[in-house]
């Protein structure tokens, strides 16, 4: 069965990209730009795995992964953030509410590497991914 991630920014473009990604490689993807179509798309079609934004326009992030947590508790949730935060920040704060914390400006290896990882997937590919390339 293929995992179905959903992702949410309130950038449209980031949603996309993500969505293009990793539909090449091989995920079911839904995208949300807000705290409310997001809520809507958990409830409805439950994901494996959810990558969020932390400042979004009609939400705080942390409290809307907070709500995402009482309705998907076991989901993990990968913050993906333009927000840099001192690592005593993540440690005390953010880790205790997300599975993983990357900065959006990490390679995009590290963000496939993550979901990989808290997905329980094979190994991650070592060939990069480029936007509008096939899967194969």
């Amino acid at each position: 069965m293929t995992k179905h991630i959903l992702t949410i920014d309130d950038e449209v473009a980031i949603c996309e990209m993500l969505v293009e990604i990793l539909t090449v490689k091989g995920y079911r993807v839904s995208s949300a730009n807000s705290a409310h179509e997001a809520i809507q798309v958990v409830k409805q079609d439950p994901p494996q795995l959810i990558i969020s934004d932390l400042q979004m326009a009609d939400t705080d992030g942390l409290e809307l992964i907070e709500k995402l947590k009482a309705i998907l508790p076991n989901v993990p949730i990968i913050l993906l953030t333009g927000v840099i935060f001192d690592p005593e920040v993540i440690q005390e704060n953010i880790s205790k509410k997300v599975s993983c914390y990357i900065a959006k400006t990490a390679p995009l290896q590290k963000i496939l590497n993550a979901i990989q990882r808290l997905l329980g997937d094979a190994a991650p590919e070592t060939t990069p991914v480029a936007l509008g390339q096939e899967a194969e």
